[in-house]
């Protein structure tokens, strides 16, 4: 009977936890900030926004469907590798709003082109696709782009007013 109690007890609590986690209001961007430059590992799953030398913010992100190693290629669903910077916003984009990230690079274009094969594009900093909004935070359990940078809505929305333009983005391993 006993293990019968505890098995239910804990049937019970996975959609309590999940609740919490869902719901749970993360620490927002500080109002004012400004936003000159974004690290992503891409390892840890983490992107770090910094004004100067200070650390304002640590996203959890989701990445390409393919994240280890640099991006090559159009179609290999990697996020490339190396610095790069802030080019582009877009308020109606098919994923709430994004910040387009200027890969490829000189040095992408050529290599790509020396394999006979388009480096690929329109790499972005982007939330949830337009009507999947209610995902939230669960879309950072899987790596789900196309070679983009995932986050939250609301986390766009903070990353899309205080990014300034060609902002630096490093994206490390």
């Amino acid at each position: 009977m006993k293990l019968h109690r505890m098995i239910l007890l804990g049937m019970l609590s996975v959609p309590v936890v999940l609740g919490v986690y869902y719901f749970l209001p993360e620490k927002a961007l500080p109002k004012g900030s400004v936003v000159d430059r974004l690290v992503v590992y891409k390892s840890k799953r983490k992107m770090l926004a910094y004004n100067g030398d200070t650390l304002l913010k640590t996203y959890t992100i989701s990445l390409g469907k393919n994240p280890l190693g640099h991006k090559q290629f159009e179609g290999d669903n990697k996020t490339p590798e190396g610095v790069y910077s802030i080019n582009e916003r877009n308020p109606n984009s098919a994923y709430h709003k994004n910040l387009g990230v200027s890969y490829p690079n000189e040095v992408d274009r050529d290599f790509a082109a020396k394999q006979g094969k388009s480096p690929g594009g329109l790499i972005k900093i982007h939330g949830l696709r337009n009507d999947r909004g209610y995902i939230g935070k669960f879309h950072r359990w899987k790596d789900w782009t196309a070679g983009c940078i995932a986050v939250t809505n609301d986390e766009i929305d903070e990353l899309y007013t205080a990014v300034k333009e060609n902002a630096v983005i490093e994206i490390l391993p």
